[in-house]
């Protein structure tokens, strides 16, 4: 499908600063009409061949530069429940770089200009968001020691006490990643984001975006789901075993129950920067502007630091002598 404007004839897109359908050729707003086309092969703009990859769900026509949406990859079971729509631009996701590296002192200074830019895309990453119940029982011993002095004794007192727990935990939107594409750890990385700006799916959204439909099903990847909601749990039980010196699980059984599961797509802002024959990339949070990746590091800032590190300590000795020598 393709967001035509019905003002110009150019292609509109979602804009993530205003909020609203924009039309950049005229500046038209919300003047979209929706062209559907059941061709995943042809561009529906320009009548050009189009080369889509496997899970593609969104992507850019080389020959007119129109953004497409695949009505076959959104559509059926594989349209989202849900979808969180980019709410910073690129602009504003390269100043959130910016930032971010000039918190790293040994970053090189030239690392951000232009010429160092090889890609830059938002797209559109498919999660499963898993709900669930934990049901925690507990029980243990709480040892708990206190020693004191009196005279030339020391005595030690050891007390043991019966530890119960029960704990009941709602767990919703737990997020796992459905992309090959993208590293399971990194995409672990970008969270937190916040699920009250999520909305029902709407195509329009992918409109200026790339995306990909989810690559693993929901049973597939719920192991993920299930280790982040019992280390979770287990975090919780144990903030509440304080005040012991220490305690002995005699029992720990925690059942987990899948309340429901919802296919989403998550914002994410991917960088290709090629600096000194190396290729580096970066993900932006498409909500929040957290930045995840490594950036170079300059020798020659490494060398500068230490020189001046060394030239404090040094004038710290000096000044620590003649002190000592005016006592």
């Amino acid at each position: 499908m393709l967001f035509k404007c019905r003002n110009c004839g150019g292609n509109v897109i979602f804009e993530p600063n205003k909020g609203v359908m924009y039309c950049p050729h005229c500046g038209g707003k919300d003047s979209e009409d929706r062209i559907d086309n059941s061709s995943m092969t042809q561009c529906v703009n320009c009548g050009a061949p189009i080369e889509v990859k496997d899970y593609i769900s969104a992507c850019r026509c080389e020959h007119c530069g129109s953004y497409l949406v695949l009505n076959e990859r959104v559509e059926g079971v594989y349209e989202p429940h849900m979808i969180l729509p980019f709410r910073i631009c690129k602009e504003a996701a390269i100043g959130s770089m910016e930032w971010e590296f000039s918190k790293r002192l040994f970053t090189p200074s030239d690392f951000m200009s232009a010429k160092s830019l090889e890609k830059m895309e938002g797209i559109y990453v498919p999660f499963w968001l898993y709900d669930y119940k934990a049901d925690y029982d507990y029980a243990g011993e709480g040892i708990k020691i206190r020693s004191w002095t009196s005279g030339d004794t020391e005595y030690t007192e050891t007390s043991y006490y019966e530890v119960i727990r029960k704990m009941t935990a709602d767990f919703n939107q737990i997020p796992v990643d459905a992309s090959y594409a993208m590293d399971d750890g990194i995409m672990d990385l970008m969270e937190p984001y916040d699920y009250r700006q999520l909305e029902a799916f709407n195509p329009k959204y992918m409109s200026g975006f790339y995306g990909e439909i989810y690559n693993q099903s929901a049973p597939e990847l719920e192991g993920r789901a299930q280790v982040k909601a019992r280390n979770s749990s287990q975090e919780m039980m144990q903030a509440s075993l304080g005040g012991y010196n220490s305690v002995r699980p005699l029992r720990n059984d925690l059942n987990l129950s899948r309340n429901g599961v919802h296919y989403a797509l998550m914002p994410v802002w991917q960088y290709l920067y090629h600096y000194k024959g190396k290729t580096y990339q970066y993900h932006v949070n498409g909500q929040t502007g957290k930045v995840i990746g490594t950036t170079p590091v300059s020798k020659a800032k490494v060398l500068s630091y230490a020189a001046s590190v060394l030239a404090a300590v040094t004038a710290a000795c000096y000044m620590l002598v003649w002190a000592l020598e005016i006592l």
